[in-house]
Order: structure tokens, then C-alpha cells, then sequence
């Protein structure tokens, strides 16, 4: 089992909850400081920091998998470099790349069903696309192959994965290993999804095929202006 899951951090829970509502993901988790949305394919967490905190407005590049011992002897077994991490939250895995990159699998939960499927009321349509920045891509899309995503697209500057239980992995290249900012992709046409956010009072528009959604992190002005909602590839 495995699926991308990004935590994004931010100040402002509420315009992003409206916004994901908008685009077509479902809140299945709400625990105060911490909230999960399924969309059609993938997860996304939020998670509520005050305003000014160093997280305010990042997205941390992660995935869920169903076992999180049998991932790590798996991804072991694989060449790629992980071991079991306990928080106080309960235990994960840590997977750690060769550009310095660490990221992070966590225990998935079951639906109401037994199955590992995010929530029926989600969007089909839309995916998850959780971004690792990366000086060395292609060693980087090994460290992916190991955990077990399968290559999609590849070249010089980025690799893009799918993952069994929803989502989209991608490495871009950048000087320094990171996680990237959050995006989503749409198996279908974007005005509908325009549509429905103008609709929500969100400010978006459309342009050479991108879809461009005002980021409500934006205004301390380190974050990107805009959440990208591209096409998926044909």
C-alpha cells in the first residue's frame, strides 16, 4: 500500500479548507490543530501553525503506506535507505536519499469499508501531486522506485510516479534537496473547477491550460502567489 499524502502547514486552515472543498476533496479527519482531505486520488493533511512560524505556508513532501515494518524491509530490500522512526504520535518510517533529502512514510488508515480507497465523495478527477526538489533526479526517481512508485514520465529536469492507492510523486531539479510546493492535477476539463472555486468566493483563473488558484498563504509573501491545478497527461 502506498499513497502520497503531503502535509501542508499554515496559518489560515479555514481558506484552505474552503478552497480544497471547492476543488473537490473531502475532510475526513478533523482533530483541532490537524485535518486530512481526500481528493479522488491521493491525501493531503493540513496542519495549523500560527502565523509568522517557519512552517507557515510549506508543504512537507510525504506518503502513507499500510505497514510500516514490512515497507521498511521492502524498501530495504529495494536498495533505498530506510529505517523504523518512533514519535510521540506513534511509529513511522524515515526514508533518507543521497542529495540529503529525508522524508517520511506514515501508517495509513483503512476506510469504512476495510479497503485502503479515500472517500467515495471525493472528486475522481483530481490528484494529489506531493514535490520533491532535487540536484539529482534520477537518483532521486530511484530512491522512488525503492518505496515502490511507479515511473510515469522522466528526463534530465524532473520524473513524475503514480502510487497503488492514489496521488502523484515528482521530483523536480533545484540546487538543494527539499520538498516542493504543493499542486494538484485534473483528469478533465479545468472550467468546471473554475467554475466551482469563483463560485466559493476564491479567486482563480485559467491560462495557457493551468489552472491558477490564489494561495491564501501568499500575503507574507514567501509562498507562490498561485496553487497550480494542471491538466493530467493524456
Amino acid at each position: 500500500m502506498l499513497r502520497a499524502r503531503p502535509i501542508h502547514y499554515t496559518s489560515r486552515p479555514e481558506d484552505w479548507a474552503a478552497i480544497l472543498h471547492a476543488l473537490g476533496l473531502v475532510k475526513t479527519v478533523d482533530d483541532g490543530e490537524w485535518r486530512e482531505f481526500d481528493a479522488g486520488s491521493g491525501r493531503l493533511a493540513l496542519g495549523h501553525v500560527e502565523h509568522g512560524h517557519p512552517l507557515d505556508g510549506s508543504t512537507l513532501f510525504s506518503v502513507e503506506v499500510g505497514n510500516v515494518d514490512e515497507f521498511v524491509r521492502r524498501t530495504e530490500e529495494a536498495g533505498t535507505q530506510a529505517e523504523i522512526h518512533e514519535t510521540p504520535d506513534g511509529t513511522t518510517a524515515r526514508i533518507s536519499a543521497d542529495d540529503g533529502f529525508e522524508f517520511f512514510a506514515f501508517p495509513a488508515t483503512r476506510a469504512a469499508d476495510g479497503t485502503w480507497a479515500t472517500s467515495p465523495g471525493a472528486d475522481s478527477a483530481l490528484s494529489v501531486v506531493a514535490t520533491w526538489v532535487s540536484p539529482l533526479v534520477e537518483m532521486s526517481a530511484g530512491v522512488l522506485r525503492g518505496i515502490g512508485a511507479r515511473p510515469r514520465t522522466s528526463d534530465d529536469e524532473s520524473a513524475t510516479f503514480t502510487t497503488k492507492n492514489g496521488g502523484i510523486l515528482q521530483i523536480i531539479h533545484g540546487a538543494d534537496g527539499t520538498s516542493g510546493v504543493l499542486a494538484f492535477e485534473y483528469d478533465g476539463e479545468l472550467e468546471p473547477l473554475l467554475a466551482r472555486l469563483t463560485e466559493a468566493g476564491t479567486e482563480a483563473r485559467i491560462s495557457e491550460g493551468i489552472l491558477y488558484v490564489a494561495n491564501p498563504d501568499a500575503a507574507g509573501g514567501a509562498t507562490p502567489a498561485s496553487i497550480v491545478v494542471e491538466r493530467a497527461p493524456a
